[in-house]
Parts: C-alpha cells; structure tokens; sequence
C-alpha cells in the first residue's frame, strides 16, 4: 500500500471519529433502495452524514485497501462549507477540515 493510500485511510479514520464524536453516525444500514440512489451524494434518500458513512468512507476505503486508483478529482468539503449541513455540530470544523484534507489529498 502507498503513502497516499495510507494517508487517506488514516483521514477516512479521522472523519468517521468526528462523526461519531458528533453522534452522526448511525448503527442500522439505510435500504437498498435508498443506497442506489442515482443522485449525487444521494440527496434524496440519504441525509449527507448517511453519506458520507455509507457510501463515501466505504469506497474511498476500499480503493486505498485494494490499491485501485483513486478519483481524480475530489470536491466534497463545498457540501458542507455552502449549506447549512453540519449547522450547530460541535465537530463542524474538524468535519470540514478532514473532508478538506480528503479532497486535497485525492484531487492533488
């Protein structure tokens, strides 16, 4: 396994403590029907932190186990910094700075 790949394991980590620690992080699997949305970041069946822990720590974890190449490009830090996800979370900032971290790490 790579640096980089390492590197973004290491953040995927990061980000799933700070939703955890935020009590983002949910114990039951969404539906099939809702996880094959076709939308992006399923914005219609999934809230973002459903996401980010079902779809997008998942895969992004998978290619760095398996050594497969990552997305060229990575632009996921906006969601958060354009609406009003997150409002009020105590872990906001680190949430925002780690998916930043991912998106730096990935397009670059």
């Amino acid at each position: 396994m790579d640096l980089r790949a390492n590197q973004l394991l290491s953040l995927l980590m990061d980000l799933e403590m700070h939703l955890r620690s935020a009590s983002l992080w949910q114990a039951h699997l969404p539906s099939q029907a809702a996880l094959a949305s076709t939308q992006p970041f399923c914005v219609d069946t999934l809230e973002f932190q459903q996401w980010l822990q079902f779809v997008f720590i998942p895969r992004l974890r998978v290619l760095a186990e398996t050594g497969q190449p990552l997305p060229l490009q990575c632009n996921v830090a906006p969601m958060v910094n354009d609406g009003d996800v997150f409002t009020g979370v105590n872990a906001r900032a680190e949430i925002v700075h780690t998916l930043e971290q991912i998106d730096a790490l990935i397009s670059n």
